[in-house]
């Protein structure tokens, strides 16, 4: 990952924690949370350039809530969840034929703010929308099927990296990616809580799917790595014309990727949490006393 990338999340991680810091009220109200999530994750890049939801696959994991206010609130996600891209499906009329798919593990922090003040007491707020933004570290590992077998593509080089001409090297199965999102939720009784909420993950690499620039030359990858390396590199051979004919290989240099954006995942889904800690009495509303 370029430093300056590295540099970026690290302000706006610090950014983040210096803003609720300022915002919030002194700490009278503070309260953990701790649940389960549970929804789907789709991804946003060269085999899926703009259908939102499109071949979506489970998602699931853990989520700790720290409430600081009944306004802000800190939220720690371990989610495993899997994206998927084609051209045959999710970018139709595209003669590259690639296709892939990629599990997805992710720890974030992230900051969030409710609309309205989340109370838990009689005839207080009981729901509120809320938005949220922070940090992510995940790893990922494209694979895709051909002739009946799963292939991991990462170590394949299927770009030429590490070859003359090609990409020095190959690229990191694990990156950082910016977090934000919108959501609801909504206090059930004093200890339970549930929402729904949905967020975009705008990533540090462009190969969640293995594809980025351009094609290297499919001679010189068949004579250095062997067929099956190369088939996978190029599968525009899987595909006949008018004529019944196989499509010829794409030409050395020719485009195959999109280097000018990196690729997005995205989760969405169902937060039901546990309330326990601190008891928050700062929102209690105080019933009259009894006259004897």
């Amino acid at each position: 990952m370029k430093k300056t990338a590295v540099h970026t999340i690290k302000a706006l991680l610090l950014g983040s924690i210096l803003l609720v810091g300022f915002a919030v009220t002194p700490l009278q109200a503070q309260r953990s949370e701790i649940g389960l999530f549970g929804g789907g994750g789709f991804y946003l890049g060269e085999l899926n350039p703009t259908h939102l939801f499109a071949a979506t696959k489970p998602a699931g994991g853990l989520v700790y809530r720290y409430n600081l206010t009944p306004r802000w609130a800190l939220k720690a996600d371990f989610i495993f969840g899997k994206v998927a891209g084609s051209d045959a499906t999710t970018n139709k009329g595209y003669e590259r034929n690639l296709s892939f798919f990629s599990p997805i593990t992710e720890f974030s922090v992230e900051a969030e703010l409710n609309f309205f003040q989340l109370y838990n007491s009689t005839g207080k707020n009981r729901f509120t929308p809320y938005i949220f933004a922070g940090v992510t570290l995940f790893s990922f590992n494209p694979k895709t099927e051909y002739q009946g077998t799963i292939y991991e593509l990462q170590g394949f080089g299927t770009e030429g990296q590490g070859l003359e001409g090609g990409p020095k090297k190959n690229y990191a199965l694990t990156s950082f990616a910016i977090p934000f999102g919108i959501g609801v939720r909504a206090t059930l009784g004093r200890y339970l809580s549930i929402g729904a909420e949905w967020g975009i993950r705008y990533t540090f690499t462009d190969y969640l799917d293995d594809v980025r620039g351009v094609y290297y030359d499919n001679d010189l990858l068949r004579e250095n790595r062997g067929d099956l390396i190369a088939n996978l590199a190029d599968r525009s051979h899987e595909l006949t014309d008018e004529n019944g004919q196989a499509l010829p290989y794409h030409q050395a240099g020719e485009q195959r990727g999109n280097t000018t954006t990196t690729d997005i995942y995205s989760f969405f889904g169902v937060i039901f949490t546990v309330k326990f800690g601190n008891v928050d009495t700062s929102c209690d509303l105080k019933l009259p006393r009894k006259r004897r």
